[in-house]
């Protein structure tokens, strides 16, 4: 199946979480928070403003990126989970 996000909605592929501190302890399952960071994986085709105009998405498809922790809703499609994220909570680009 494949998504295709609507208005400014990206489709975000959560970066695994560590499993181990730096110091080398292994954390368990239920000690991970939430990811906070990800790769693109669809975007919508952006939002309109009050003129009418697309306002044109600063993210694309491949881009790893940053988000606020709390924003993103999870879904799962074809047994595989993604996050779901307006683009105003994206706070960077990774480079």
């Amino acid at each position: 199946m494949k998504l295709k996000p609507l208005h400014d909605n990206v489709v975000v592929k959560p970066a695994s979480a560590e499993e181990t501190t730096a110091s080398g302890i292994v954390l368990p399952e239920t000690s991970k928070e939430r990811p906070e960071k990800g790769e693109v994986i669809a975007v919508g085709p952006g939002r309109h403003l009050e003129n009418g105009q697309l306002s044109k998405m600063d993210v694309k498809v491949g881009d790893k990126i940053m988000f606020k922790k709390y924003s993103p809703d999870e879904i799962k499609v074809d047994g595989e989970e993604y996050l779901l994220l307006r683009e105003s909570d994206i706070i960077a680009i990774l480079e």
